[in-house]
């Protein structure tokens, strides 16, 4: 996703109502993409999708599959499972970054496709600091330290530093921690 566009969500239900219902509450604010059955996810799963809204249960292709499929393809998207099962210890390998259990309400769902794409708004922004970081490695490394590049980059490595900062205490990532850590 880049500036100024509309996000990408695939919608990945085999019940075709309750397809069309996240499709309708979503599609108000997103470019939603549906799909009935694990086969058709991954015909129109791309890198232009950003989040995935997953069933785990579904005929022919299990949510489970169509995610080890996804993610052996290199697509980074969010992937939210939506599903009617219970969790269990076997979620514990799988590599999605939300899972709900049905029935999910709007509100519910709205807020939870926000705050993946907020997280992949984090992903995006962590990756252009180390990138930063690296070039300013490297001029350091060359004796570049006087120099207005030099010093322009530093500035930049500033303002994405904030920007980082400000994205994780909107996602409150480090009360969410806490709570984890508690659990150790």
């Amino acid at each position: 996703m880049t500036a100024g566009e509309q996000p990408t969500i695939l919608v990945v239900e085999d019940q075709k109502e309750l397809a069309e219902a996240y499709t309708a509450i979503l599609s108000r604010n997103y470019s939603v993409i549906t799909a009935y059955s694990g086969e058709a996810a991954l015909e129109k799963v791309d890198d232009s999708v950003d989040v995935i809204l997953l069933d785990r249960r579904m005929p022919g292709l299990s949510g489970d599959e169509v995610l080890a499929e996804i993610r052996r393809m290199g697509i980074t998207a969010k992937v939210a499972m939506l599903t009617a099962v219970e969790p269990d210890t076997d979620i514990v390998e799988l590599p999605f970054d939300d899972y709900r259990t049905k029935p999910v309400a709007n509100a519910e769902l709205q807020s939870l496709v926000e705050t993946l794409l907020r997280w992949c708004e984090y992903d995006q922004q962590s990756q252009k600091f180390f990138r930063l970081a690296a070039k300013k490695a490297a001029l350091e490394t060359a004796g570049k330290e006087m120099t207005d590049e030099y010093n322009s980059l530093l500035s930049e490595i500033k303002q994405v530093r904030k920007s980082v900062d400000a994205t994780l205490e909107e996602l409150s990532a480090e009360r969410a921690f806490d709570s984890v850590d508690g659990a150790l």
